[in-house]
């Protein structure tokens, strides 16, 4: 984010003579104080690397779970189910918490670190909102879920998927990493489009 220069930080002029280049110029000192701090080129570039590597790691979290809930949903086979609701437990409980607060902390270092700021434009703050929607979707309600899951298998080890009281498990499975892969896939088209424009400063 930090590679554009907000456009209310600069003002370019022309000098008066002819055939000279453009001077890059504060707009002013309200615009300076409202600034706020910046990370130097070699923080910015180390935090961004951060926030690009757990924010695709999480979306490819999010497409393994739905992947292993959709076959879990798809068979017929009881152990193929336990199989598949187990390995989801277990990337669950090592990832979900990790990834979604690092790519949340990152991102907002990012944004009071640049001159895109975090409420400054509209869509830096639909990202936020939804960013830390789904942070906590995934550490309370999905995290549930696939403990849900993996209860729900223990208590029938052997036998078929009819003798498992599942009930809305299994759809549920498919839903919830489903809604949470939307999240993040508006994101990024928020951070590719960049839409709304900038919101009317604050007086």
């Amino acid at each position: 984010m930090a590679g554009y220069l907000s456009p209310d930080l600069m003002v370019v002029r022309m000098p008066p003579s002819a055939g000279s280049r453009p001077v890059a110029t504060p707009a002013g000192d309200g615009a300076r104080r409202r600034s706020g701090p910046r990370l130097s080129q070699k923080a910015r570039k180390s935090m961004v690397v951060v926030h690009v590597v757990v924010s695709v790691s999480w979306l490819a979290l999010m497409l393994c779970l739905l992947t292993l809930g959709t076959r879990a949903l798809a068979t017929d086979d009881a152990d193929t189910l336990r199989t598949a609701y187990r390995s989801m437990a277990m990337l669950g409980d090592v990832l979900i918490i990790p990834l979604s607060l690092l790519t949340m902390a990152s991102g907002v270092v990012l944004a009071l670190g640049t001159p895109w700021g975090l409420f400054r434009y509209y869509w830096v703050s639909a990202k936020f909102w939804l960013t830390l929607a789904a942070t906590a979707a995934s550490i309370f309600a999905l995290t549930a879920r696939l403990h849900d899951a993996t209860d729900a298998v223990a208590r029938l080890p052997v036998g078929p998927i009819s003798g498992m009281d599942l009930g809305f498990i299994r759809y549920n499975m498919v839903i919830v990493p489903t809604v949470a892969l939307l999240l993040y896939l508006t994101n990024v088209t928020l951070s590719v489009f960049k839409p709304w424009g900038r919101r009317p400063a604050s007086k």
